[in-house]
Order: structure tokens, then sequence, then C-alpha cells
């Protein structure tokens, strides 16, 4: 009688485990298809603006200063996002030297030219925490000396010409208007309410929620291991493209480094330091750009979507050093706290389009303004300290 029960059961348990075999990959083919559909081309090569898009980012702007009050380091207003950093460094960016001539536009309009720049790596959180814990991971780039009339209007970087990226190629909102839903959200401390808005399951943002998740990696070894992505496009000339910047450890000294004590709060500073500072090893990266190529899915204002590489393969336009230096001081870590990084510190060869750019524009103009004035900082972005 016990035996019968247990087969029984046995067989019962086995058709439901099939039965969820079964939904879940017929689930997984239909979402398949559904993406496949929506994600087909052809896409517009311009930039598409909705009417509701200033007071949506006027809104966003507010709720990013109580994110920022929200965490403060005591008497300091911090960094709406990316606030703890692992070091500003100076570095060299060198146009290739035999740069196609197609891509030889703005800061990359001269082969064999090297900018001299602050490179600021950091962890993705608004608080500075354990670089143990999952987050993403951002370089910001500051070409230094850089001629011509730039897109922002401020005198105090009107030498500069900035990037900004982080380790991921995706953004996990494709517009303006889910960004302020999300980041609502988010700054009232109800997370699960950016991706599940409301009962109705239409609302419900599961692709975005995995881009999100998946943007929370762990920690590399070092900040130096890592790909960065602009993740939202720019222009580059005529072209529309997307940036990324990838470890060429090719190019410079072969170095090995110790492996890392991941148990400490700042051990990436620490392998920054171990590298650049104890060892005097120089480290390596490639400048790639990716063209938009319109008759596929490579959409303008969705930065959700990942451009195919298999389509439009990235090509180099400049390598990037890191040279052997002493960054860790109190003095420079200040400075590196008063640098601001805006992708619209910017020559207009290389505007950034797509709404999250349009967004960047008025909110990184407004938290640094704010952030800078309750600080009472000078912002040193143009120094070259």
């Amino acid at each position: 009688m016990l035996k019968r029960l247990w087969l029984w059961f046995g067989r019962l348990l086995g058709k439901f485990l099939l039965l969820l075999i079964v939904i879940g990959v017929g689930g997984w083919a239909i979402g398949a298809a559904y993406y496949g559909w929506k994600f087909s081309g052809p896409v517009a090569s311009e930039e598409q603006i909705p009417a509701d898009e200033a007071s949506l980012t006027q809104a966003i702007i507010e709720d990013a200063v109580r994110v920022v009050e929200q965490h403060r380091d005591n008497t300091r207003v911090l960094r709406d996002a990316h606030a703890k950093a692992h070091g500003c460094l100076k570095a060299q960016v060198s146009v290739l030297s035999n740069l196609s001539s197609d891509l030889q536009h703005g800061v990359f309009s001269e082969p064999g030219k090297t900018w001299q720049a602050w490179v600021r790596l950091s962890n993705g959180n608004a608080y500075p925490q354990f670089d143990r814990a999952r987050d993403a991971r951002g370089m910001a780039i500051k070409l230094l000396d850089v001629p011509g009339e730039k897109l922002s209007k401020n005198p105090q970087h009107a030498s500069e010409q900035d990037f900004v990226m982080f380790n991921h190629p995706t953004f996990f909102v494709r517009d303006v208007a889910e960004y302020k839903s999300n980041f609502s959200a988010q700054a009232e401390g109800k997370k699960v309410l950016a991706f599940f808005p409301s009962w109705d399951p239409r609302s419900w943002e599961i692709r975005h929620l995995i881009i999100a998740l998946k943007t929370l990696s762990p920690a590399p070894e070092s900040p130096i291991a890592s790909t960065y992505n602009s993740i939202a496009p720019f222009k580059l000339g005529p072209l529309n493209i997307k940036y990324r910047v990838i470890p060429a450890p090719e190019n410079c000294p072969y170095y090995e480094l110790p492996e890392q004590n991941q148990d400490l709060p700042n051990f990436l500073r620490n392998a920054l330091y171990q590298q650049l500072s104890l060892d005097r090893a120089p480290a390596c990266f490639a400048l790639q750009v990716q063209r938009q190529d319109p008759a596929y899915y490579m959409p303008i204002e969705d930065p959700s979507v990942e451009w195919d590489e298999s389509i439009s393969a990235f090509e180099t336009v400049a390598n990037i050093q890191l040279p052997a230096q002493d960054f860790d001081s109190r003095e420079q870590n200040l400075f590196c706290d008063n640098l601001s990084f805006n992708p619209w510190h910017s020559l207009p060869e290389h505007q950034p389009i797509g709404g999250i750019n349009r967004l960047r524009k008025a909110v990184y103009e407004a938290i640094s303004a704010y952030r800078h004035d309750r600080n009472h900082a000078t912002d040193n972005s143009g120094s070259s300290n």
C-alpha cells in the first residue's frame, strides 16, 4: 500500500516537473519570438523627443536632490551616483596613427595626437559601500586642453572633453518616463515598485529587472580589469556611435596583480595603489566605437537594447595609458571629489544623443551645482593638479 502510494506520488511529481519544464520552455520561446519581432529594424537615425520629457526631467532632478541629501557623508553632499571613487588618475589618450579617415572627427581628428587626461574609477552606488558588494563600476575620462567651442557653456569646462561609461553594455530603463518611475520608487525606498509599478502585469519590467541584476555584478580583481560602456549613443561627426573602453594589457609591459584581500572595504583602491604606486606598473586600455546601422535594431532612444556586435563590430580609435603614479593623497582625493564629469562637456562632433543623454545634461548640471554649492567647493575639473 505504502509502496503504491509512493509510486503514485512520484508519477505525480514527475508530471508536475515536466509541466513546469514545458511551461518554462514555452514561455522562453514565446518571449524570444516576441522580442525578436519587437526588436527588429529598421530604426530612426535621428532623435525623437517626447512632448513631456522636460517636465519629467525636472521631477527627476527633485528626486536626485532627495537622494544626495539622504546619502550625505556627515556634512558633505556626495554624488547622486558613483559616489565612491577608487582614485582619480593621470592618463594619456593617444589617437591611433592609422585611424580610418571616416572616424577622424572631434578629438580623434588628428591621428597620432596624445591628450593629457584625468580618469576617475568608481563604484556605482549613491552611498559608499564595501567594494565586495555587488555593484556597477564606472569609468569617467576627462581630456584636457581641448580647443573649440563646447556644448556646455560653463566656462569652467571650456577646455574639456568628457566620456562617461560603466561596466555593462545596456541600461535598465528604456527612456526618461521609465527612469522617472524607477528612480522615484528608489528615492522613496520602494525598490520593488521600481520594476513592478502596479498590479497590472503589462506594467512589469522583467527584462529591465534582469538587466539591473546583471549590472550589479561581483567586484573585479581590479578596476583595470573591467570593460566600460557608454550605453547611450553619441555623434561622431556624421555618425551615430556608442563608446566602450576595454583592457589592453598587450600595450603595456607584462604585469600580474598580486591576489587582493577582498574582505578589505577599499580593496579596489588598494589594487590600483599596488599596481600604479607600489609596483610602478602602468595600465593600458583601448577606446573603441561601434557604428549604428539603422537598417537593424540599433535604437537611439532605447539604451536597454544592446547593439549587435555581429552586425557592427567595435573599432579602436585611441589607446589609453595610466602611467605609474602616486594618487592616493588627501589633496588628490579631495580634488577628485570636486571633479565634475558630464558627457555634455563636449565638442559638437561628440554630441550626446538619445533621451537618457538629454536627461543627463539637465540632471548632471543641476546636481553638480547643488553639490558644489552645499560643499562650498570649487569645481577643479579644469585643473592640471
